[in-house]
């Protein structure tokens, strides 16, 4: 165990190292113009961070080892070689509570969270709380499971839409764009869900406030656009020919 915690936490030494030396006031500068901040942050772009990732491989407690470090590379790196399969409530609960910009919150979400079996428990926990980034979770999570679980029911999906048309009241940029992210999702699995998804769309476009008719109209755009039909058209004829 001892030898097992000592090569955990060279692995983490090397790790930062090989971030800081690839970092540059430049690049943090880039990220923050995109509203990605946080206390502690080196400055390397998700493409630069690839070799890291392949060389790093599936190791959850050196992914649970680089969270706690606190620095924005280390936990993005963490939440895509942490082990969906030993990824517990409490663990995800943990990093939600650190979520401070979207760019962690979102990675965590789509490489971990989403391939969990306790994702779809999460979703309507985090997005009926308060915090900005744990609010923002609840939806950047339902997103990527309308990419992620081909096996889910239709009606999975439904149920939700009420709590997506409720948060798009939110104004934080944050959380609205979330929201939007996750009616789109939903709105591109399927015709039935597109459909769905489409009617809830023009009730926010028309909704009286602000943050609700972007949300709705952006959703529009996409949603009833012709590629987006006939994509989903396409999708369906073939699992009719099967």
């Amino acid at each position: 165990m001892k030898s097992d915690r000592t090569q955990i936490a060279e692995t983490v030494r090397t790790t930062l190292s090989w971030l800081e030396r690839r970092g540059s006031a430049t690049n943090r500068a880039g990220m923050a113009r995109f509203g990605i901040t946080a206390p502690k942050v080196y400055g390397v772009s998700g493409a630069t961070m690839a070799p890291l990732v392949k060389r790093l491989g599936r190791d959850h407690d050196t992914a649970l080892a680089l969270w706690e470090t606190g620095w924005l590379e280390a936990r993005i790196l963490a939440s895509v070689v942490a082990d969906p399969a030993r990824t517990t409530a409490s663990q995800m609960d943990r990093w939600c509570r650190d979520f401070d910009n979207w760019a962690v919150c979102d990675s965590a979400c789509m490489h971990l969270f989403s391939r969990t079996p306790l994702a779809w428990r999460k979703v309507e926990m985090w997005g009926r709380r308060q915090d900005e980034f744990v609010r923002r979770a609840g939806f950047a999570l339902l997103a990527s499971l309308a990419v992620h679980d081909k096996a889910a029911a239709d009606d999975r999906f439904v149920r939700l839409l009420p709590l997506i048309e409720t948060t798009a009241r939110d104004e934080r940029n944050f959380v609205r764009k979330a929201v939007n992210w996750a009616l789109r999702q939903i709105g591109k699995r399927n015709l039935a869900l597109n459909a769905a998804a489409v009617v809830v769309a023009r009730r926010l476009a028309a909704a009286p406030d602000a943050s609700s008719r972007w949300v709705g109209k952006d959703a529009l755009r996409e949603l009833t656009g012709e590629s987006v039909l006939r994509r989903l058209r396409t999708r369906a004829a073939a699992a009719r020919a099967r």
